[in-house]
């Protein structure tokens, strides 16, 4: 499942992100992992962000894999 998502602070040693899904102001998720094919260049806070998620009931079992 892919999930809309806006990209509240980046990690660029550990490649990780602080997200806020679209449509919740509570759900921030810290520590989602980024896909390295994305320059860490691109990922400023407040970025929107596609987030893949594997497992719907653990949101940190995800991965940014966009940004537009």
């Amino acid at each position: 499942m892919i999930e809309r998502g806006v990209l509240l602070a980046f990690d660029g040693v550990t490649y990780t992100g602080t997200v806020r899904y679209a449509g919740s102001i509570s759900s921030v998720v810290v520590g989602v992992p980024v896909s390295r094919g994305i320059a860490s260049g691109e990922l400023v806070a407040g970025r929107r962000v596609a987030v893949a998620l594997f497992d719907v009931g653990q949101p940190v079992d995800a991965l940014v894999v966009g940004v537009h």
